[in-house]
């Protein structure tokens, strides 16, 4: 009797009481609250967006280091010689040579030819690239009709249509701009394609509900849906404009990085020509650093994720 009355007691002291229980349900129901109305919505903006900022001023610092690390590597590998220094001079060499090319304006000269050659080739190439590609994603029986020859010729090597060109364009300041004209014009209209029909359809419906007329689509729509995808395309395109610049140059001309590259070969000047390689390669650097910033400013919901 005595061992029953003891097991009963022991087990109303473990038992939680009514008081017990009306506080946990009231912490609980206090958590439920906590989690149904998060923080204040500007906090989460202001936190958000100072994240972002900093992953994005991170990003910039590595890209800044990582070419640097790659000549110090490069530097130290031929010091201790593991490069040949004949056919891979020492960063340093190449920058005493840069310096000496510098001094006596070859290097500007070349460089701004191949700038401004770079430039217009770009926009010859690139404004009709962005506005068919954007009208090809817009019209269905247009890009039926374009998409086969586009399929067509952009495999074809750009520098094995070189000699066509000069043919065409003569040896002039014109056979050189089309020939990255042509290179740019690909990746920017393929871009823009595709840009345009990552849109949801339901912008357009949309759009055309509301009485937009096609400059409206164009302009309110499709271009600022399709602007990532065509950023990304603008770079391509300029990175392969460099490369048939430079292809273009080493052909029938007397001026720009890719004469100069082609004749320091010729008399076996291996740090000038280096210093056309590596001057080619910051201009590519350079080039992609400012469309990302571009696109930070054009395209910030893409740049923050």
């Amino acid at each position: 009797m005595s061992t029953t009355i003891r097991h009963a007691d022991l087990e109303a002291a473990s038992a939680p009481s009514a008081h017990d229980a009306q506080e946990v349900a009231h912490h609980t129901a206090a958590h439920d609250e906590a989690d149904a109305h998060p923080p204040a919505t500007n906090e989460v903006r202001e936190a958000r967006l100072r994240g972002a900022m900093s992953e994005s001023n991170r990003d910039r610092i590595i890209n800044v280091i990582s070419p640097i690390a790659l000549l110090l590597v490069w530097e130290i590998a031929t010091r201790t010689g593991v490069l040949d220094a004949r056919f891979f001079p020492a960063p340093s060499q190449i920058f005493d040579t840069l310096i000496t090319l510098v001094k006596n304006g070859s290097l500007w000269s070349n460089t701004w030819m191949s700038l401004q050659r770079l430039f217009w080739g770009a926009l010859l190439g690139g404004i009709p690239a962005l506005l068919l590609g954007i009208a090809m994603g817009l019209y269905r029986p247009l890009r039926a009709f374009i998409d086969p020859l586009v399929s067509a010729t952009y495999p074809v090597p750009k520098s094995a249509i070189m000699p066509l060109i000069l043919l065409i364009f003569g040896l002039g300041e014109a056979s050189k701009i089309v020939m990255v004209a042509i290179g740019v014009f690909y990746p920017v209209l393929i871009n823009s394609v595709a840009g345009v029909r990552e849109i949801n359809k339901v912008y357009l419906d949309v759009g055309k509900n509301f009485g937009a007329g096609r400059w409206q689509v164009f302009r309110t729509i499709a271009l600022p849906g399709a602007l990532p995808l065509i950023m990304s395309g603008v770079k391509l395109g300029v990175g392969m404009g460099l490369i048939l610049i430079a292809i273009a140059e080493m052909i029938g001309a007397k001026s720009g990085l890719g004469y100069m590259i082609w004749n320091a070969w010729e008399v076996l000047s291996v740090e000038t020509m280096y210093v056309g390689l590596l001057t080619i390669a910051l201009l590519g650097f350079l080039f992609t650093f400012i469309l990302n910033e571009v696109e930070h400013v054009l395209v910030p919901w893409r740049t923050q994720r």
